[in-house]
């Protein structure tokens, strides 16, 4: 059983914080695509009552996050090969002007801070570690983004993150693959040489090059 969902001593309800406590775990793949949840079995993992897990599950279903069918039937979505498609044209669209307005602040700090979590996307890897992977991809992606201080926008890349994390845990699940992501170091790359064009460009196809693997 999980740890106890309960209200902080700054008076957070017990609904967000196992709200974020779920979205954490769809976002990172810990969940495959089709996972049935129940708001017994939610109340009975975290300790919580049926209201905040009715709570949580409401609002992750409003973000695309959950599937709430008419009989009230709550699953991670299944996504079409439609539906990756548009997901992956938001992330080329959001996540290149993301890498852009962080370039102007890209001090030599974060570029290290990058290439140490670049080190523990080939760990996890080479460990064909799935949701390790996603987790620590997504660590990487976000820690540049939050450098262009572009909040609305960066909430917007992570609402798509959030949609496919149990479908990206399918496919890397799947593949098996032992190699880290190449394009992250091109990322490092024009980071370091203060290349707009190319880092749009690597960050792009680093976005979009897998996500076709997930539309096969």
């Amino acid at each position: 059983m999980q740890s106890p969902i309960r209200p902080t001593d700054a008076g957070t309800a017990a609904h967000d914080r196992l709200y974020r406590v779920l979205r954490t775990r769809i976002m990172h793949g810990e969940l495959m695509p089709g996972a049935a949840l129940t708001l017994r079995g939610i109340g009975k993992q975290f300790g919580v009552s049926m209201t905040p897990a009715r709570e949580a599950v409401r609002r992750l279903a409003a973000e695309g996050a959950l599937t709430v069918s008419s009989s009230g039937r709550v699953t991670t979505p299944e996504l079409s090969n439609e539906r990756i498609e548009e997901l992956a044209a938001l992330r080329a669209l959001l996540e290149p002007e993301l890498a852009a307005r962080a370039l102007p602040r890209a001090h030599l700090a974060l570029i290290d801070r990058l290439h140490t979590i670049n080190g523990t996307v080939a760990e996890v890897v080479s460990r064909q570690d799935a949701v390790g992977y996603i987790r620590a991809n997504l660590e990487f992606h976000r820690t540049l983004y939050l450098r262009a201080q572009a909040p609305a926008m960066l909430a917007m890349a992570e609402t798509v993150w959030l949609q496919l994390g149990p479908t990206m845990r399918a496919l890397y699940g799947r593949l098996g693959r032992t190699e880290p992501p190449r394009h992250h170091v091109s990322i490092l790359a024009a980071l370091r040489a203060g290349d707009e064009p190319g880092l749009r460009l690597s960050v792009r196809t680093d976005v979009t090059q897998g996500l076709r693997l997930l539309a096969v």
